[in-house]
């Protein structure tokens, strides 16, 4: 008789399992038939891979989180949504679970957060960033209801919560109610499941902004929100596949009163418009067990605009046929990359991460559709019109990863820059850098057509004029650096003051030497040695005496005391430790490593940077996903793991970004935790870019620097219909070394390639093994390019 019992076991990747222990009979038998089933089943398609719940969870390790997060609040997951939605699309039927109305819990206005365990609505369309200002607000309720904020939550089933591209789907418990959403383009389709009952509710309404609600006939409510940030529009259309049984209206009531007490809320029966904070609707219906339901809905610019989108995408009520179109849409954009070998978590954490890379920029309005423009103006677009590109975010790695695959669209979203520069006089920014030159130039690198000359016009403007949103730019002109203002107490977070002065001096260095690029392909030669000049500015903040960037004061001198392994919000730094910040010279990682001494002195500050203990005092909320004092929730210094490839010591990166991929993403207990905010696809992209075995470092460059690929054969179709192909050989979880390499059949020595290697179409294959091959990419004429000549 055979005895059952379970041992920890090691899975690999520093954690345990649980090995369950069988009759030796009957262990044999089943490891023979997994073999063959391993051998017959057929492989999935890239689509059926994902999952879009990734991203949505914390990781939950205390050693990857640190000390954050602050007492009270949880930790940061990646804020990514489940729901479902089409490529860039603006419009996203998704589920809530945050109740933002009340407080921020995860610092961003995020909707969801996969730990909650309640439901208190779902939306239909746009909103800002995160999606957490969607609008309106739409539950199903049976029975009894509250009015928000309070919201008429239910608890639901974690087993029976269901994600694919384009498909939403969840079990309400508490109503006994299954909620069921897809998408179109410019529409959202609900398919709500309903029991046997009389009072079976449809609630729609705006947030505390409030707006004007309407029920019109007995299958209609729309309504106009009062302040909506939704790209699609502040107008919607909801139409019902049923006919009402009754309906209502509710708001809060007049006045500062916060809607506490009994009465004191606005619910008037059978009426049909109603204005105010958090107006809403309630319509009714009479079902029998198992009866659905089906709720259509679109935005736009008015009532018109939102009815015509429903008849173009919805004509009818086929909720399949539209689930399946939208995988369809999926299913093409993903089929472009084709990965073989890894682990079945491996393949689903990559395309999972691949769709969410696709979450931005958000389609604003197809070519000859209406939008509203910066200055509120309705305008025609005359391309599609995609939303403001978050360049601190998105544009170190996304943006790259959108020229490879969707050039075509990135011409869209580099002329919808373009014209909202045209319209507020400034081309956009994003955080304390001004970084829109790298998507420009990196796409010029990359040969996508543009008018390039154009964009260079307010390029320039924002570069050059202080009135613009380079902020302290007057003083980075004359001293070559910005100062910051010590405070009278804790610089540490919660401290937010501060004008992240040395960390804004890296951010504008580097894009000075973008804008230097940019100028010498244009033949300006003045601005290319204006800007080359600026690009060297990154050293004024750099303290030889501690080897590390540092705050400045107004007279110049180095602000003390200084902890470099203290993170701050805005003091000094940006959201970073100066551990962090000190690699944020991605332009001139030559240039770096001469301030700390030579080759050898830098790769040995790179060493104490990944094994240096991360404790610091002040707890900052976006620093996880820790290897010593590195950062992988936070952009600052996410490059630096590639840096080694400059060093010489290429085989470091090659287990570094390995160890980041197998740690940081999906190690968590629900297996969809992120390190930090994936910010619009930007930790997602850094996951998809590395796990094919390449980074680009900088982004502005046509240049990748090579990691160590975790599939055994990665094919990427271009958007120029030419393939890249990465080929490990002898791949495994253990052999993560690289041993030798050829591109193109020619033998390879570099650890990075540029884009005009293989914009032909490439093959790069790579001999892995379990030991570092030490001589291989390690001279320094194979080093990848850098701004100045490696000491």
């Amino acid at each position: 008789m055979g005895i059952r019992q379970t041992l920890p076991q090691p899975d690999g990747q520093g954690r345990s399992t649980r090995l369950l222990l069988l009759p030796l009979g009957l262990s044999i038998a089943l490891s023979a038939a997994a073999v063959v089933s391993a051998q017959t089943a057929p492989a999935k398609a890239p689509v059926d891979e994902v999952n879009p719940l990734v991203g949505t969870a914390p990781l939950d390790r205390p050693d990857l989180i640190g000390n954050a997060p602050p007492p009270g609040e949880p930790v940061y997951s990646g804020q990514t949504s489940p729901g479902a939605r089409l490529p860039h699309s603006s419009v996203e039927a998704a589920p809530i679970n945050n109740n933002i109305a009340l407080s921020y819990p995860n610092g961003v206005e995020v909707p969801y957060y996969y730990t909650n365990p309640t439901m208190i609505g779902f939306s239909g369309g746009g909103g800002a960033s995160y999606g957490g200002r969607a609008e309106p607000i739409i539950m199903p309720v049976v029975g009894d209801w509250s009015v928000p904020p309070a919201y008429s939550q239910s608890y639901y089933d974690k087993s029976r919560e269901i994600a694919s591209p384009g498909y939403y789907s969840v079990y309400l418990g508490t109503f006994r109610t299954t909620a069921e959403l897809t998408a179109t383009q410019w529409a959202s389709l609900m398919r709500f499941t309903f029991p046997q009952s009389d009072r079976s509710n449809v609630l729609i309404n705006f947030p505390e902004h409030g707006g004007d609600v309407e029920v019109v006939g007995n299958q209609m409510v729309r309504g106009v929100s009062k302040d909506s940030s939704g790209a699609d529009g502040a107008y919607f259309v909801a139409i019902f596949s049923k006919p009402f049984a009754s309906l209502g209206t509710f708001s809060k009531s007049p006045g500062d009163a916060k809607g506490w007490g009994i009465g004191d809320k606005r619910v008037e029966p059978d009426q049909r418009k109603i204005s105010g904070s958090f107006a809403g609707s309630y319509v009714t219906f009479r079902t029998k067990a198992g009866e659905t339901v089906l709720m259509k809905i679109a935005h736009g610019t008015s009532y018109a605009q939102a009815e015509q989108r429903l008849r173009d995408e919805l004509p009818g009520w086929d909720f399949d046929r539209v689930r399946g179109a939208a995988r369809s849409a999926w299913s093409k954009l993903l089929d472009r990359v084709q990965v073989t070998g890894g682990t079945p978590k491996q393949r689903t954490l990559f395309y999972s991460t691949l769709f969410q890379s696709f979450a931005s920029p958000r389609l604003v309005a197809a070519k000859g559709e209406k939008f509203t423009d910066t200055n509120g103006k309705v305008q025609t677009a005359t391309h599609d019109r995609y939303s403001p590109v978050p360049f601190w975010d998105t544009g170190r790695n996304q943006i790259v990863l959108l020229e490879l695959m969707e050039p075509e669209t990135m011409r869209d979203v580099m002329q919808s820059e373009l014209d909202m520069a045209r319209e507020q006089g400034f081309m956009n920014t994003s955080f304390h850098g001004d970084n829109a030159v790298f998507m420009y130039l990196g796409a010029w690198e990359r040969g996508i057509p543009f008018d390039y000359a154009a964009a260079y016009e307010y390029l320039r403007k924002n570069a050059t004029d202080p009135a613009g949103p380079r902020h302290y730019l007057a003083e980075y002109d004359k001293n070559g650096w910005i100062a910051d203002v010590v405070p009278d107490h804790n610089p540490s977070p919660p401290y937010a003051g501060g004008k992240a002065g040395a960390a804004t001096t890296l951010e504008y260095a580097w894009d000075d030497f973008a804008m230097a690029q940019y100028a010498k392909r244009l033949g300006k030669m003045d601005d290319y040695a204006l800007f080359l000049k600026r690009a060297h500015n990154y050293a004024n903040v750099f303290d030889k005496s501690i080897g590390f960037v540092r705050g400045r004061t107004a007279g110049g001198k180095w602000i003390a005391p200084f902890d470099p392994g203290e993170p701050y919000y805005n003091f000094m730094m940006k959201e970073a430790s100066g551990w962090s910040t000190l690699w944020l010279v991605p332009h001139d990682v030559n240039g770096l490593a001469r301030l700390l001494g030579g080759r050898q002195a830098f790769t040995a500050k790179l060493d104490r940077f990944f094994s240096t203990p991360y404790n610091p005092k002040g707890i900052c909320r976006d620093c996880t996903g820790l290897i010593g004092q590195y950062v992988q929730g936070n952009q600052p210094d996410q490059q630096a793991a590639y840096y080694y490839d400059w060093g010489g010591q290429p085989w470091k990166t090659q287990a570094l970004t390995r160890r980041i991929l197998a740690e940081m993403y999906g190690s968590d207990a629900a297996g969809y935790g992120y390190p930090g905010m994936d910010d619009q696809g930007a930790t997602s992209s850094w996951y998809v870019l590395s796990a094919m075995g390449f980074y680009p470092v900088d982004p502005s460059s046509q240049n990748y620097i090579i990691g160590s690929p975790i599939f055994d054969d990665v094919k990427l179709q271009m958007g120029n219909g030419k393939t890249l192909e990465v080929e490990a050989r002898n791949n495994s979880a253990a052999n993560i070394y690289i041993q030798s390499a050829t591109l193109n059949g020619r033998p390879w020595t570099k650890p990075w390639f540029s884009h005009a290697d293989i914009r032909n179409g490439a093959k790069l294959v790579l001999t892995m093994g379990p030991m570092p091959n030490k001589t291989w990419g390690a001279a320094p004429a194979d080093a990848p390019p850098s701004m100045s000549p490696m000491p």
